[in-house]
């Protein structure tokens, strides 16, 4: 039997507050929705002619030469200065980069367009086209009307198709996609990683109820004590409702069907709040991936879930997770499979990624330096994989520009509304290598309070900078203060000294909080062998890792786990050696064919050392 424990709330919480703007709709997957993935038609557009006049004003929405309309042509003399056909197409999801040489190095504006009929809808039913992420600025268009824009490379976005846009047949949408970088967006004009551009994930029509559950959070609370809860066998649910039209008064009814659960939440103005207990609960692990089926009721539609209950938090110089202990077996990853040179966008993606992460034995993964596709968060929900997920606030950010302030903030948004529900996401990143400055340390400081005000059932951090000194390594950054670990990027042995230098490192903190080496690593080209000293041979790399494990026996008690830089080779252009890079960054523990490098054998060792540590404990 279930025991209901508080009164359900009709105030608003904080966190409820804070999404009450947001349009975006989560768990997509379990909607019922079209699917407009496939071939789209493009159009190269480096001048932008299809959206500018000549006086580089932006062109009326009937003006003919837009590339968004489709005008026909109805006599001989008639001009016409665009079309879409068969000749240049694209597919969908996917990056423009890998899919012609034509697009290999472009960076700028590609009109996608593809037509779709109308799908067959019940009496009140509405429909939102939604995007899983279009890198980086996307204006979208329907029979020649705009629905709007986005701007972010890694985030989705949705916008509401009113019935009278829509024609049964041959509808006609176009998407302006731009990739350009600029000194004022997020990320900035400086990156280490490939900017591939294009529509990257799924793209489909989400059909819905008038009125329907637009986004909700549900976890356990986190002000509760986990070890009297599983003592008791009682657990407190904890988290929030939004509709998406204003109610008087609505019910929704949460289920468990495999624990019993079901308790009713009230909602008045679209919005409500709920704590509530339940028995029984499995907690979620890496040994123990537990996700349930959760079900929520809106009069006569239901949507579900998978999701799985856990807690993590800081005590003292330890993370813990339900009441334990961990130590983070991690390794770093990009949105990228380097065999094939493109973005990864699907299932067997993440399932490809993610095999190769768990054949090195890890815990944890830390998905940089943007939020990855929902198949990543997904799978690592079912594979046991706790995850950092991280907005692109990159090395040379604006930070005296309260405009990339806001837009860091909706990025910031956009990654935790759509993954708030999935367990394996244990820590939200506001950023990567931040060169110390007041004003940096007030941008990056209002992102780490505006993640806390999100969602508190997380651990917020960043890859903080580090004093690096022969002997001693000391960490006081200023942003470390309000971060609830400290996690830094250590590269000693690679830029710098030789490997042998690591042993004698010492690292200390200014701040009483769990340290983490969100990075560390060396180059080597795959395949490349010579004695260990010689540059980018494999030999070098497991040097470099040899030297890193032995330094790793001797760090201070806060020292809570790594996650090395990186999975695979991935492409970049700022490496540029052009017999061990060539547009590579091969600091990869696995090469650009998919090769096991010798480095990668010598951390699994470790990580296996690691995991019968902590299961003595």
């Amino acid at each position: 039997m279930i025991f209901k424990k508080i009164i359900v709330t009709f105030l608003v919480l904080c966190a409820v507050t804070a999404f009450a703007q947001e349009n975006l709709i989560v768990n997509t997957q379990n909607r019922k929705q079209v699917s407009l993935n496939g071939t789209w038609h493009y159009i190269i557009d480096p001048y932008e002619t299809g959206f500018y006049d000549y006086r580089y004003k932006e062109k009326g929405e009937k003006d003919a030469e837009a590339y968004w309309n489709n005008p026909e042509p109805h006599g001989k003399t008639d001009r016409k200065e665009h079309g879409y056909n068969d000749d240049y197409s694209i597919q969908v999801p996917g990056d423009w980069n890998s899919q012609d040489d034509v697009f290999k190095y472009y960076e700028g504006t590609v009109w996608y367009q593809r037509e779709f009929d109308k799908p067959k809808l019940d009496e009140n039913e509405r429909i939102f086209l939604y995007f899983g992420a279009v890198n980086y600025e996307a204006h979208v268009y329907l029979n020649g009307k705009k629905l709007g824009m986005h701007k972010g490379g890694f985030t989705p976005f949705n916008f509401e198709i009113s019935p009278g846009m829509l024609k049964d047949k041959g509808n006609f949408l176009v998407v302006k996609v731009d990739n350009k970088r600029y000194a004022d967006e997020v990320p900035t004009l400086n990156t280490d990683w490939w900017n591939y551009g294009g529509i990257t994930r799924d793209v489909k029509l989400i059909i819905t109820p008038q009125n329907f559950i637009q986004q909700y959070a549900i976890h356990l609370k986190q002000s509760q004590d986990i070890e009297k809860s599983l003592k008791r066998k009682r657990f407190n649910i904890s988290g929030y409702f939004k509709l998406n039209t204003t109610a008087a008064e609505e019910k929704i009814t949460i289920e468990i069907p495999e624990i019993g659960f079901k308790e009713n939440v009230d909602i008045r103005d679209s919005e409500g709040a709920f704590d509530l207990e339940a028995k029984k609960l499995e907690l979620w692990s890496p040994e123990n991936p537990k996700l349930y089926k959760v079900m929520f009721t809106l009069g006569e539609h239901t949507l579900t879930d998978k999701i799985g209950f856990r807690k993590v938090e800081v005590s003292g110089k330890d993370v813990l997770l339900n009441g334990k202990e961990i130590f983070m077996r991690g390794i770093s990853i990009h949105e990228e499979i380097a065999p094939e040179i493109r973005r990864a966008k699907n299932s067997a993606d993440a399932d490809k990624l993610f095999g190769w992460a768990k054949d090195l034995n890890v815990n944890m993964v830390r998905l940089a330096h943007y939020p990855h596709n929902e198949y990543m968060t997904r799978a690592a929900d079912s594979l046991g994989l706790l995850v950092w997920s991280e907005i692109p606030v990159y090395w040379t950010i604006d930070f005296k520009n309260d405009e990339v302030l806001e837009k860091a903030k909706k990025q910031l948004d956009e990654m935790i509304i759509r993954d708030q529900n999935k367990a394996s996401v244990i820590i939200w990143s506001v950023g990567n290598e931040t060169p110390v400055s007041e004003a940096r340390t007030k941008f990056m400081k209002s992102l780490v309070m505006h993640a806390k005000e999100k969602d508190d059932t997380r651990l917020i951090s960043a890859a903080l900078e580090v004093g690096y000194n022969r002997g001693r390594n000391y960490i006081d950054d200023p942003l470390g203060e309000y971060t609830d670990i400290v996690s830094v990027n250590e590269y000693l042995g690679w830029y710098g000294d030789l490997p042998h230098a690591k042993v004698k490192s010492k690292w200390e903190t200014a701040y009483d909080k769990p340290l983490f080496f969100s990075e560390t690593g060396a180059g080597a080209k795959g395949g490349f062998h010579a004695d260990k000293e010689t540059r980018w041979s494999e030999e070098f790399q497991e040097w470099y890792f040899e030297e890193t494990l032995k330094m790793m026996e001797n760090m201070p008690e806060n020292f809570t786990g790594l996650s090395p830089w990186i999975l695979v080779d991935f492409r970049s252009p700022k490496r540029n050696n052009p017999k061990y890079q060539e547009g590579w960054n091969r600091k990869g523990l696995i090469d650009d064919k998919g090769n096991k490098k010798k480095a990668f054998f010598t951390l699994k060792k470790y990580y296996e050392k690691k995991e019968e540590e902590y299961k003595k404990r």
